[in-house]
């Protein structure tokens, strides 16, 4: 029955009738679903050596993709079988065995598959023999239900598509007599010897703009270019256009200085030469301000074009993150800044040419409100990459001057903080608090029961293979039986001072059993580990605990990969595919995401409680993990909003990454009692946080949320204005509506 099936293979090679090796990486069968009797099929895969941990792709018509992935029991002897009827669309299936398998390195490979398929379960049951002991019944259902991909326009078009959902919201918006006039915005942009091809642009970019409130302060840092002297000589004396001339060239801080000096709007914009507006950037900056009447910074999104303005992509931006803005300067253009403050602080900074709007943002930021700090969803600037800008052309004096800046913004009783590469060399990495004596006691708490091999593993790397000197262990365990855990338990406590055990028997209900752990625990924070981690880095868990010293912090994440090298959690976002899941989940290790940041430091809504770290602050504040309502599922993303509605922020860092064999000890989730469960508890996530209709402000309005990998879509309408704001709620009661200010349209 196994030639009927058979489509395709990668990355391997048959070494016998029902034996096969692995020759390359990312290796996977190919099967095609005929038109045959048979109900169900078994793909039955027998390892040579170590446990395999396969993954199974189904095509519902719109090819592999990662929204229909299931993990599967990892297994030296599994049987994963599968209904083909009843799913709408269900064509091909993809097996993957292993994504990098040990017998490459040295170790014995090799593996037997066979493909079996029945009328019946009982008639499979009965060709598997013995073989069905090792049998998983795997539900689809839940996977054929990814929506399908939304059409992918290309760049042009979108944009296209984006203004013209701009011009149907100005058409909403109230009557202009009806409110009261917009403020003056002066636009300061510094130039020298700049193409006129490229001025023509900026410029016709702000006449062309419906609303009229704004100045243009052209700043001439002695510029030699005759064409560019003539372009600027016919402009003097124009209407809301002035020219401000260096008699000596004297660097882009200076000359963007003396249009500071000389701006008379209540804001002002700074404008690249060779850049330009998006149509109607300025009726939605007047909209935003007159909604934000307190707000002391407004950014918008941003268009990225080719030299000739022609739209290739997009930067989408989360609402502001200063976490994020520690790794990256993600917010950039177009930025709009109280003129009083700017003036104030003395503008720009010299020595910092190539990242002088980054130095300038960390000091400008500093202090202010989150609320004051508002993202316009629109992107309202078309910024040219070229290999003529500065900053493409000098990126390693960019990168080191954003460095310094870095470093003298965190700096600690007057000390540079140290600042490296991120997880690429040309962003950034903090070493917060590097002067620090003594680190915080910290308490890990592992739910465990049983597993042996699972448990054994982590304790010698928490003992042997980490670089903390201050913790404790506390192994909250819910009914082991297994001779060999408790005799590694008894061990254990011989061997250190610093491990404990909790035992309760009952059934599984992981909140309450971090619960117990928590309430024993006496370090200053608090670390909950799953017992199928596997630890590659001694440094983790310091990363850990430095990112609490970010202000506001109550929570920790990292970056979790499954065993074959892909990426298992990268952070939570609420309301992705109508509930809360994991952005790029199964994605290659070395996804960047949007803006790289999957290579910094950033705020997220929510991070897996397989490796979480908790503040002592934020358990004293936000309390217990909800036993009742989310025994096994989103208890993690729950514990987070509710920390986010007390007024604390959730970090998650790709600098600490451990491997999760994710749910290898918890058994099947397959049996009845299980899924109901499952279901109940996806409803009281549902209903508690409205997450149909949840705009996460770490994640765009402009992306999909039904896909995990972020793709560019058009929503229904233009997205409002936001802030990222925490605000402590006074009560036990989670307001949604606290965790961050979106306008309503």
């Amino acid at each position: 029955m196994f030639a009927p099936l058979m489509k395709g293979h990668k990355g391997l090679v048959r070494v016998g009738a029902s034996q096969w090796s692995v020759c390359e990486v990312d290796p996977h069968f190919v099967f095609k679903l005929g038109p045959w009797p048979a109900r169900y099929v078994a793909i039955e895969v027998i390892s040579n050596g170590p446990e395999l941990e396969p993954h199974l792709y189904i095509d519902t018509g719109y090819g592999f993709r990662p929204e229909q992935v299931l993990p599967l029991p990892a297994a030296r002897h599994g049987v994963y079988a599968f209904r083909t009827s009843g799913i709408k669309g269900f064509r091909r299936v993809r097996f993957d065995p292993c994504e990098d398998y040990p017998g490459a390195n040295g170790e014995q490979g090799g593996f037997t598959l066979n493909i079996r398929t029945a009328r019946s379960l009982a008639s499979l049951r009965r060709q598997l023999g013995t073989a069905a002991d090792h049998l998983h019944l795997l539900e689809l259902d839940e996977l054929a239900k990814a929506p399908p991909p939304p059409r992918q326009l290309p760049p042009e078009e979108h944009f296209r598509a984006v203004l013209h959902l701009a011009e149907a919201g100005l058409r909403q918006m109230e009557p202009s007599e009806e409110r009261p006039p917009a403020p003056l915005l002066s636009f300061v942009v510094p130039l020298r010897d700049t193409p006129t091809a490229f001025l023509d642009t900026l410029l016709n970019s702000l006449r062309g703009q419906r609303a009229g409130n704004w100045e243009l302060l052209l700043c001439d840092d002695a510029s030699s270019n005759r064409a560019t002297l003539a372009w600027l000589e016919r402009l003097e004396g124009q209407p809301r256009i002035r020219i401000l001339r260096n008699p000596r060239n004297q660097g882009i801080a200076d000359t963007t200085n003396l249009g500071l000096a000389a701006a008379q709007g209540e804001w002002v914009g700074l404008i690249d030469h060779d850049d330009a507006l998006a149509p109607l950037a300025l009726d939605y900056l007047n909209e935003t301000i007159r909604r934000h009447p307190d707000a002391q910074f407004i950014y918008t999104d941003e268009t990225i074009t080719d030299a000739k303005l022609k739209p290739t992509g997009y930067f989408f931006k989360p609402a502001y993150d200063p976490v994020l803005l520690s790794g990256v300067n993600y917010i950039n253009h177009l930025s709009l800044y109280r003129r009083q403050r700017l003036q104030a602080l003395g503008g720009l900074s010299a020595g910092f040419d190539g990242s002088q709007d980054y130095e300038l943002l960390l000091r400008y930021l500093s202090g202010l409100p989150a609320e004051t700090i508002v993202h316009l969803p629109y992107p309202a600037y078309l910024w040219r990459r070229h290999r003529t800008s500065f900053s493409n052309a000098n990126l390693a004096t960019a990168v080191g001057h954003a460095r310094r800046a870095l470093a003298a913004h965190y700096a600690s009783d007057g000390i540079a903080a140290p600042v490296g590469p991120a997880l690429v060399p040309d962003l950034h990495r903090v070493e917060l608090a590097p002067d620090r004596r003594r680190w915080p006691s910290v308490s890990i708490v592992i739910p465990n029961r049983d597993s042996p091999a699972l448990i054994g593993r982590l304790l010698a790397d928490l003992y042997e293979r980490t670089d903390y000197a201050d913790f404790e262990i506390i192994i909250v365990d819910n009914g082991s039986t297994n001779a060999q855990t408790l005799s590694l338990y008894e061990t254990m406590g011989g061997q250190h001072d610093n491990f404990r055990t909790v035992m309760t028997t009952e059934p599984f209900n992981f909140s309450r059993q971090v619960n117990r752990g928590m309430r024993e625990a006496r370090g200053q924070a608090i670390l909950l580990l799953n017992n199928d981690i596997e630890i590659a880095a001694a440094d983790w868990l310091k990363e850990m605990v430095s990112c609490l010293d970010y202000p506001q912090t109550g929570i920790v994440g990292v970056r979790l990969l499954y065993p074959t090298g892909r990426l298992q959690h990268a952070g939570v976002i609420v309301g992705l595919g109508g509930l809360a899941g994991h952005w790029y989940a199964n994605a290659a290790q070395d996804s960047s995401g949007p803006m790289n940041r999957l290579k910094v430091r950033q705020t997220l809504s929510a991070v897996t409680g397989a490796c979480m770290l908790i503040s002592r602050q934020c358990y004293a504040r936000v309390g217990e993990f909800d036993e009742t309502a989310f025994a096994i599922a989103y208890n993690d993303v729950d514990y987070c909003l509710r920390a986010a509605a007390a007024g604390l922020r959730t970090v998650w860092t790709p600098f600490a990454t451990l491997t999760h064999h994710e749910s290898a000890s918890r058994g099947s989730d397959e049996n009845k009692a299980n899924k109901e469960r499952f279901q109940r508890e996806k409803e009281a996530l549902r209903q508690k946080y409205h997450t149909d209709a949840f705009e996460d402000p770490a994640y765009s309005p402009w992306y999909s949320r039904h896909l995990a990998t972020p793709r560019e879509i058009l929503p229904p309408s233009l997205p409002s204005p936001r802030s990222w704001t925490t605000i402590p709620t006074g009560s036990g009661e989670t307001d949604i509506s606290l965790l961050f200010k979106a306008d309503q349209a």
